[in-house]
């Protein structure tokens, strides 16, 4: 009876496993099969509905995983940008409400954003934004509508920008761990966490160059667009008026007036000349499918995405975030380009704080062979700092944003020793070993000065590659690029004053160029690489789920997690900038 038992709950789990992968089949197929029908507006979905909440990333990330299991589809900065340009096309959408949630970007990409909707406003149609609460991110974008309301009970989180960094100097004696400390830069302020209890006067001063440069951006344009003194909006900060009552920000002209959802919903209904009893509307979703049957062409131009942090392992990420990460699977996807007949041009654009200077050398390679064949235009999006500028300064032009951080030309290397913590754990070591070197990164002993020297020439060569890698990209002589590295990060303005970029803009701008250097106007926009299928997708998520778990279970905690899941997969020298960016 017990054998019979188990042979039946054998058989009904292999059953029910066979049942499952068919589903699972079946879903796939269903969700990877694509339809070449365009979506149609009805008569009544006048309005665009652009809610905005959550985070952006610059590219649609693979989520077929995450809509299965009824996850919400992550924003992205392209799927925004072309379904308001959708909605300036159609004649059937009569305006843009501005929904907006808890948004949290980079002020490059509400500029390109803000760009959009100042476009769409040109055709004639209106834009009425409303939220419960603005951050300041949200409010920035939402102060281009005609008009902005709030909650009777919201706030305007106007606050201004500050910048923080935790320092572990004191941790880290405390558990008996020295840092020993390589780098080349003056402002590369990455290592100081953990020597210093403090910026150093150089870093404080690089931050608040750039952090009042992004803050005057921030105020200009939102007095621009609500027609008031830039002095109102300082003061409006400055004085903590968010924690007033509401009604300051419509006597400060941030505001158009205060009501309630359903209040904001009745005069859209008016607006686009609705008579039912609730507001019609189309999504982000069916907005951005509703392209039109453009002519294909033979030539294309591709733009290929660099989003991330540069690495050497790859860091697994939860498919229901869409976290991303550099590998020198970017430098395949480069060579694939650059056999690519039909490709004329390419558009890197680079969304990333830097990471692993080997990999961003491989990648570095292979844009200045692309580039041998075909043009190269980088995009930069809210930051291409350090490695990030490190995979851009070969292209034959830099366009990026006004607030875009960049910059940061400059190397690093940490490495612990770990002798006190030893002690402390009554733990002992010992080696025998052939050569003087041989035990080389042992963490139960000091350095010796010879070791020292050693890693220190290796990082100072590495600073003069990429110094030379800057100099022949910009045609800058090596003091000039010199006097504009030593770690120091760069608005995208301050960049351009600089001679490290060449024009500011979005991706746009950046596919225009492309396609004026590579002396064709017709042409087809593609991007690479080619999503992929449903079933290699599942596959590689299925192994991933496990962050996830950890992300919902860690809760606010889950950064410090992915730091450390981070640290597993960086060695080697480093070009990355001093800080993780945390968005408006």
């Amino acid at each position: 009876m017990m054998f019979a038992s188990m042979l039946g709950v054998f058989f009904a789990l292999g059953l029910l496993t066979i049942v499952t992968v068919i589903l699972v089949i079946g879903v796939g197929v269903s969700l990877g099969s694509k339809s070449n029908a365009i979506p149609v507006l009805s008569s009544g979905e006048s309005v665009f509905r652009l809610s905005l909440s959550g985070s952006m990333l610059d590219s649609p990330a693979d989520q077929s995983f995450a809509l299965l299991l009824g996850e919400e589809e992550a924003l992205s900065l392209k799927d925004v940008l072309t379904a308001i340009r959708n909605a300036k096309e159609h004649d059937t959408v009569k305006g843009i409400y501005l929904d907006m949630g808890v948004f949290q970007t980079g002020t490059a990409g509400i500029d390109a954003i803000r760009r959009a909707l100042e476009d769409f406003r040109e055709s004639g149609k209106f834009i009425i934004a409303y939220a419960d609460s603005y951050t300041q991110g949200s409010y920035y974008l939402a102060s281009v509508a005609d008009q902005v309301y709030l909650n009777p009970q919201g706030l305007l989180g106007l606050t201004g920008m500050a910048s923080q960094s935790l320092f572990y100097r004191g941790l880290l004696e405390k558990a008996g761990i020295e840092m020993n400390i390589f780098k080349v830069g003056k402002y590369k302020g990455a290592v100081e966490p953990f020597i210093s209890d403090k910026w150093s006067d150089a870093n404080r001063e690089q931050i608040t160059s750039y952090i009042h440069g992004i803050w005057t951006r921030i105020v200009n344009g939102i007095a621009e667009s609500r027609r008031i003194p830039a002095s109102t909006v300082s003061a409006f900060a400055d004085e903590g008026l968010f924690f007033a009552d509401p009604s300051e920000a419509v006597k400060c002209q941030l505001i158009d007036g205060l009501k309630f959802r359903s209040e904001v919903e009745d005069l859209l209904k008016e607006a686009a000349g609705q008579t039912g009893r609730n507001l019609k509307t189309a999504g982000l979703a069916k907005m951005k499918k509703m392209e039109n049957k453009a002519r294909q062409y033979q030539h294309k131009i591709a733009v290929l995405y660099a989003e991330g942090e540069i690495i050497q392992a790859p860091v697994p990420s939860s498919p229901f975030q869409g976290e991303k990460h550099i590998t020198e699977d970017l430098a395949d996807e480069l060579k694939k380009l650059k056999d690519d007949g039909q490709v004329k041009a390419v558009v890197l654009r680079v969304n990333s704080p830097g990471g692993s200077a080997y990999v961003s050398e491989q990648i570095w390679k292979q844009v200045s062979e692309l580039k041998k064949s075909k043009p190269v235009v980088v995009s930069m999006g809210n930051v291409a700092a350090s490695g990030g500028y490190y995979i851009s300064c070969a292209a034959d032009k830099i366009v990026a944003e006004a607030n875009t951080l960049t910059g940061s030309i400059g190397v690093f290397g940490i490495f612990p020793n770990a002798t006190g913590l030893f002690g402390k754990l009554a733990l002992g070591s010992d080696v025998v070993k052939t050569g003087r070197y041989a035990d080389m990164g042992n963490l139960a002993r000091p350095m010796t000065d010879g070791e020292k020297t050693l890693i220190q020439g290796y990082v100072e060569r590495c600073y003069q590659t990429f110094l030379t890698r800057c100099s022949d990209g910009r045609g800058m002589s090596l003091g000039e690029i010199d006097a504009v590295g030593q770690g120091r990060v760069w608005t995208g303005k301050q960049a351009l004053e600089a001679g490290l970029v060449d024009e500011l803009g979005g991706l746009d701008r950046a596919v225009d160029l492309a396609s004026e250097l590579a002396g064709i106007y017709n042409y087809t926009l593609i991007a690479a690489p080619a999503p992929r299928d449903f079933m290699e997708l599942l596959k590689k998520q299925l192994g991933e789920t496990g962050v996830s778990l950890v992300r919902d279970m860690a809760g606010e905690y889950y950064d410090y997690f992915k730091t450390l899941q981070q640290l597993r997969s960086t060695y080697g020298i480093q070009a990355r900038i001093p800080y993780d960016l945390k968005p408006l």
